[in-house]
């Protein structure tokens, strides 16, 4: 029988992603109940018992919805039917958070609760169902807060414990998938409520970019992402080297510092400002921009507030961020 290409879109990925692991490994997977995490978790299966890895399907009632633990429930019994090893729902309460929106604190509070399941299961791997859709959206979204390469380079495809085999793949296949597959995914109300800007970026503005530019915006958008996380990576690695070259007596050299190209110093001075404390969902580029005209634009400039109580003084030839 030959597999339907969008079944096998699914799977080559998620076989790709499972093939460092060795038998007996626990593998979790993240499931909404969306097309996306079932098609994800129905592939995890299929691939991860051909190499005799546990699975183990994990859900997470954010409860910001009536009817949310009767929908984790759902979630849990498609799981046990798509033949997971085990299942496990989490519940978390999602409080707000300074300079967070309600999507990025529910983000934050799931990828806590995923860590600490992931760490109570010895798994090697969390898996995350995010699409190439799901990429492209990212990334319309950071050229709209004029973010930078860093938010440009969209979602990574792996970082600690978790992975994102399938972004790559487009969610016209995840859906496709289940339904060849027999999987009934559920159509969560959030995506469709235009209040969140995710789904007007998804169903106002990528489809304009389809109709105006022509097709292709979406792949494109992506192959964007993937350039600019190879080269945000040695620009890091970079400043890294920059930073350990002019730390000394706790702050940062201002004439060797001051003489390496913007991109390096600014990164730099982030890195500075951050390893001193100061939040990263409050240190922005206005703040960078500031402190570094106290390495070359220095006119007397006393100091620079930043936030988390810091400032940035120029002092006896270094750079230092200290407290207020």
């Amino acid at each position: 029988m030959t597999l339907h290409p969008s079944v096998a879109a699914v799977r080559l990925p998620v076989r790709a992603a499972l093939s460092g692991l060795s038998a007996g490994d626990v593998v979790a997977v993240a499931c909404s109940g969306g097309a996306d995490s079932l098609a994800l978790a129905s592939a995890a299966v299929f691939e991860g018992h051909k190499r005799d890895l546990r699975v183990v399907g994990v859900t997470v009632d954010h409860g910001l919805q009536p009817g949310s633990a009767a929908q984790a429930d759902r979630v849990v019994a498609q799981l046990a039917a798509l033949g997971v090893d085990e299942t496990l729902t989490a519940r978390v309460t999602v409080d707000a958070v300074s300079g967070l929106g309600p999507e990025a604190a529910a983000r934050e509070a799931r990828y806590a609760v995923l860590e600490e399941v992931a760490s109570h299961l010895g798994a090697r791997t969390v898996l995350l169902g995010h699409t190439l859709d799901d990429q492209a959206e990212t990334v319309l979204l950071g050229l709209a807060r004029g973010s930078g390469g860093r938010s440009l380079q969209g979602m990574r495809p792996g970082f600690g414990v978790f992975a994102r085999p399938l972004l790559g793949v487009r969610r016209t296949d995840t859906l496709t998938a289940c339904l060849v597959e027999g999987i009934e995914p559920w159509d969560d109300p959030h995506n469709h409520d235009p209040g969140y800007t995710r789904v007007r970026v998804r169903d106002r503005v990528l489809p304009v970019l389809e109709a105006e530019l022509g097709p292709g915006i979406t792949e494109a958008l992506a192959r964007t992402a993937d350039q600019l996380r190879e080269d945000t990576a040695l620009l890091d690695l970079l400043a890294a080297e920059v930073l350990a070259e002019v730390s000394r007596d706790g702050g940062l050299d201002v004439a060797t510092l001051g003489a390496r190209p913007p991109a390096l110093r600014h990164r730099v001075v982030h890195r500075a400002a951050l390893g001193a404390g100061a939040p990263a969902s409050e240190l922005t580029r206005d703040h960078v921009l500031e402190v570094d005209k106290l390495l070359v634009g220095w006119r007397g400039q006393k100091w620079i507030d930043l936030p988390g109580h810091l400032r940035a003084v120029r002092r006896d030839g270094l750079l230092v961020v200290e407290a207020r």
